[in-house]
């Protein structure tokens, strides 16, 4: 299954929904910073995910418990991959050295990742 691409709104709706695993509008709601976005707003992308395949929902009594399909793990092997493609020609190398070359990551992180890789 080919995975869709969100939005940053989306995303961030994923990221509160892969921290509780399960989670009605309002538990969500509750993690955004203030000030908080419309509840419309939440419900309106929750939809949104549900209709790209992202989450789906349990009926509770009156309300939708959302879970997600797509583990985040998988969604950030796909953004990274898209990532490397995009703005790197497809290299990883590319990418590592730009962000050593930026002080993202020292040589030390560098280092560390290489030893935990050879193991």
């Amino acid at each position: 299954m080919q995975i869709a691409q969100l939005t940053k709104a989306e995303e961030q709706v994923m990221q509160y929904l892969w921290e509780i695993e399960k989670g009605f509008l309002k538990d969500i709601l509750e993690l955004f910073p203030e000030p908080k976005p419309h509840t419309n707003t939440v419900s309106t992308i929750l939809k949104v995910l549900k209709e790209k395949d992202f989450v789906d929902y349990e009926v509770r009594g009156r309300q939708h418990q959302y879970f997600p399909l797509v583990s985040k793990e998988r969604y950030s092997g796909k953004s990274m991959k898209s990532l490397v493609k995009n703005y790197f020609e497809g290299s990883y190398k590319n990418a590592v050295s730009f962000l050593v070359e930026k002080n993202e990551m020292s040589v030390e992180d560098l280092e560390m990742l290489l030893n935990e890789l050879k193991k």
